[in-house]
């Protein structure tokens, strides 16, 4: 029972524990076991992180985390940005101080010196990391008034950091943080001491404006990755080191499937005859399966009156992303940023009867957005794109059967693509802010719990996203798992409570009353050229034979065989695989070399035993010979290995 002495701590199991009032978290850990007291890095107090260290003033349910637990890392890289911090300041004591927070992976912190960090820089900080870790250095967690705390900054001459306690210490009491010589003005928390940050690496600098503003100051970020353990660091690394052999841009200049051409200007993607024939092949599949699946295939203008972005709210919420009007005869036009409008005019073209629908449009549709430059990077972020854009215009009662096709297609999609992991997050309204939200607490309660009804029905595991939907309806969004583990966003499946309101669409229901139709906005791949530079990384340019834009080299021996390797090139085509003769008078082993770079999936050698014997002998991207097989039979196993699975 609760005193003015004793408080009650409820842990996670349940169990209650009586403990003097001030008893720390950390006291409370050393009570349950020695063990969890060594492996403790931070408290959770009543839904709170708090420090190990701080009282217990009040009952409260108590969780102590461990490095197995996502919060308690964030907080351990808080902390190691702070051990940076003071490790520059020990090396380069004029340094003014930005922020430093933790990140994905690691942390950063922003510094003002006049030269710039070099590589070797980076070294030496990292090296006095390791030493002021090796001191095991406390972060100890102190208070001073706000008064005292401006003349700290202003006697250290660090005007960013007077600048964020004038605008961000509301109390009189402001809070601070010390490590070593190092002190920040931080609201916390971070883990006792410096002793167990033993796995990192500084990674990079970049420029990066006071507060992302430009105009202000420019600092230096110093990037570092992180983690609690050598082994997961030495795992990241590997990875990192593998996503850059596989980066898209790279394998893309390579391989010669596209490229961005600074005459036409940035962000603008230039499909070259091999990565043309790829996304042909991408395409020819999708159209396939959209007509096999009821959908309507439609095209619609890539520039359109501005009116109609003002009235379907584009021209208002989304105008930061949107290029400017083009005036055409005193008329305002816009290149569309998006393809829904389009569909929609086409819904609008003329009334609908219940019977009518669903109605499926899907459009391999182009548009155009303003990303500002710093952000675009290669086929994954640019400023014009073809999205694989759907949208259903259906019933109430229609609406779980539509999203469960919409999931059961993205599934196909990904398994003929070569991915087999996945995640599924729902995301969902902020109930406490519903002014930010289109549509009524009803609309928004019913359209979620159909998604939720679907995934569940279908057995799908999902994550809840509380407060990460669209303002105008809930989402799935399906992020696939690549072949180094990175996960990438691709499906989603979106309600709309807002365009049909703002179109005023309707159907004639069976009532003969009008009603106003359900909208789900659908993409499986987001977009041709995103999917194209994942799938690109995902095989690191060796395409699955059925993709790849060559597929079989043909390789003579010397030009006497040349007639022969004529007449496999010609039967290979006329079985519908795609061959390339390498006639070069060129050494055989520079032919190969080529084609293995190249990443073509099969080689045939030609000489004088394979004329003679109308065979080919096989080589395959990545494993080597295979040997001599017949040619009939050589052309029956790609046809078959080449069929879309």
């Amino acid at each position: 029972m609760t005193t003015d002495t004793m408080i009650q701590i409820t842990l996670p199991d349940g169990a209650v524990r009586e403990v003097p009032r001030g008893t720390s978290a950390a006291e409370v850990a050393r009570q349950i076991s020695p063990r969890l007291a060594k492996e403790a890095l931070v408290a959770r107090a009543d839904g709170t992180l708090v420090d190990l260290s701080r009282p217990l003033e009040a009952s409260a349910r108590l969780e102590i985390l461990t490095p197995k637990d996502p919060d308690a890392i964030q907080v351990f890289r808080h902390s190691a940005a702070h051990l940076m911090a003071a490790a520059v300041l020990e090396l380069f004591p004029d340094v003014k101080l930005g922020v430093g927070p933790p990140i994905e992976n690691g942390f950063f912190y922003e510094f003002l010196r006049e030269q710039p960090f070099a590589p070797e820089d980076l070294e030496l900080i990292e090296k006095k990391m390791h030493e002021l870790a090796a001191k095991d250095l406390p972060n100890e967690h102190k208070w001073l008034p706000k008064p005292e705390a401006l003349e700290l900054y202003r006697k250290w001459n660090q005007s960013f950091k007077c600048e964020l306690v004038e605008e961000k210490a509301t109390e009189p009491m402001v809070s601070f943080y010390t490590t070593g010589k190092f002190i920040d003005f931080c609201r916390g928390p971070h883990i006792p001491s410096t002793g167990r940050i033993k796995a990192f690496k500084l990674t990079s600098v970049s420029g990066a404006y006071w507060k992302g503003q430009e105009g202000n100051p420019q600092l230096q970020r110093i990037y570092a990755v992180c983690f609690y353990s050598q082994a997961e660091l030495d795992e990241y690394m590997h990875r990192l080191e593998e996503a850059k052999r596989r980066d898209h841009r790279r394998l893309g200049a390579e391989l010669d499937l596209f490229s961005i051409q600074d005459e036409a200007g940035p962000g603008l993607i230039f499909w070259h005859p091999k990565g043309g024939l790829v996304r042909k092949i991408m395409e020819d599949w999708l159209r396939n399966e959209l007509l096999r699946r009821g959908y309507n295939l439609v095209y619609t203008p890539h520039i359109m009156r501005l009116e109609l972005w003002k009235t379907s709210g584009h021209a208002n919420f989304y105008r930061e992303n949107m290029f400017g009007p083009i005036e055409v005869e005193k008329d305002d036009y816009q290149l569309k940023p998006m393809n829904c409008p389009g569909h929609i005019l086409i819904y609008k073209s003329h009334l609908r009867s219940y019977r009518d629908l669903p109605q499926r449009y899907a459009e391999l549709g182009t548009v155009y957005r303003y990303e500002r430059s710093g952000v675009l990077h290669g086929l994954l972020r640019v400023r014009g794109f073809t999205q694989d854009d759907a949208h259903i215009f259906c019933m109430p009662e229609q609406i779980e059967s539509e999203i469960e096709a919409c999931i059961e297609f993205a599934w196909a999609t990904m398994k003929v693509f070569g991915f087999d992991q996945y995640v599924v997050e729902l995301s969902d309204w902020d109930a406490a802010h519903p002014e930010s939200y289109a549509g009524t607490a009803e609309q928004w309660q019913r359209s979620t719990a159909a998604l939720e009804t679907t995934l569940t029905r279908m057995n799908v595991p999902y994550k809840r996203m509380e407060g990460e939907a669209a303002f105008y309806g809930p989402k799935i969004d399906v992020k696939l798992i690549d072949a180094i583990g990175r996960p990438w966003q691709l499906t989603t499946v979106q309600f709309d409570f807002n365009l049909p309101g703002r179109f005023g669409l309707e159907y004639v229901g069976e009532d003969g009353n009008r009603h106003q139709p359900l909208m789900v906005h659908r993409a499986l791949w987001g977009s041709v050229e995103r999917f194209f530079g994942i799938l690109i990384e995902h095989y690191a340019g060796a395409f699955p034979l059925w993709l790849a834009p060559v597929q079989v080299e043909v390789l003579p021996v010397s030009g006497k065989f040349s007639e022969y390797a004529k007449s496999v090139t010609e039967a290979l085509a006329a079985a519908g695989i795609r061959a390339h003769l390498d006639d070069r008078n060129e050494k055989l082993q520079a032919k190969i070399r080529d084609a293995e770079m190249q990443k073509i999936p099969y080689m045939t050698i030609i000489g004088g035993k394979e004329a003679e014997a109308k065979t080919v002998s096989v080589r395959h991207h990545g494993t080597g010979d295979l040997g001599p097989r017949p040619l009939a039979q050589f052309l029956f196993d790609l046809q078959a290995e080449a069929a879309p699975k």
